[in-house]
């Protein structure tokens, strides 16, 4: 039964940050229509030089529904998800829905995510649950995927199978409950950063299965680079996280009467 003191989700933006996404927008855009027909799109653009900013206005023009913001220069996903996030709830979505452009994450998969909203704070499309999968990536990148999310769930001790994810629903009280002033922008970071803040805010998170397809057009916005400084960002927090953990153990009054 969905927990009534949830309110139902009228107003659901989905947010689609680009970046020389020229050719695979507008299916994105179309695909999300389909699917959800109610909800509205906001794309986020960081200026591209191939023209997706264009691309976006044209879609825009098409669609009272699609609405574009446009950056100043490329500033990375985090930042242009934190500014999409800001803008949406300022105009008061219910929701708000992280997506990528490139075809990685399928706008069929959106109904089953807004529909466990209903019972959620937030919501991870997840591809290491079980009925998760994902398509065409070579055996060493699902390695770091698997390996990547496995360290940050026992650092950290969080109940979630896959914080990386970037197919996500977030309902709006719960983003203004976590706190968005410092999160970590860049890469692995962004994502593990706002799963941590959901799961220590006491907020209910769950994973849905979806299908994760390698994207066929452009290159990986993602480097060697980001993921080592994540990583040790992560790193970080769980160290504290377990210092904390182990002096809380140590204050109590029954573990010396315990020695």
């Amino acid at each position: 039964m969905p927990d009534t003191t949830r309110p139902p989700l009228t107003r659901v933006a989905v947010l689609i940050p680009t970046y020389n996404e020229h050719d695979t927008l507008p299916a994105a855009v179309h695909g999300v229509r389909r699917h959800v027909p109610d909800a509205e799109i906001v794309v986020l653009d960081d200026a591209s030089p191939d023209g997706t900013g264009e691309v976006a206005d044209a879609l825009a023009a098409e669609d009272p529904r699609v609405h574009v913001i446009h950056r100043a220069g490329k500033e990375g996903l985090g930042a242009a998800y934190l500014a999409g996030f800001r803008w949406a709830l300022d105009a008061g979505y219910d929701a708000l829905v992280e997506m990528d452009a490139d075809g990685s994450h399928r706008p069929e998969d959106l109904p089953a995510l807004i529909a466990a909203a209903g019972d959620a704070d937030v919501v991870i499309g997840s591809r290491w649950v079980r009925g998760g999968r994902v398509v065409n990536w070579p055996v060493h990148r699902k390695a770091l995927s698997v390996g990547g999310n496995v360290y940050v769930k026992m650092l950290l001790g969080m109940p979630v199978n896959d914080a990386t994810a970037g197919f996500r629903v977030y309902r709006a009280d719960a983003l203004r409950a976590m706190g968005l002033e410092d999160v970590a922008s860049q890469g692995y970071c962004f994502q593990a950063d706002l799963t941590w803040r959901a799961v220590r805010t006491g907020l209910r998170v769950v994973e849905v299965p979806i299908t994760f397809v390698e994207r066929e057009v452009g290159d990986s916005k993602m480097s060697g680079d980001i993921v080592v400084e994540s990583l040790r960002r992560i790193t970080g927090w769980g160290v504290r996280h377990r210092a904390r953990q182990l002096r809380g153990v140590l204050e109590r009054p029954e573990h010396w009467q315990d020695l």
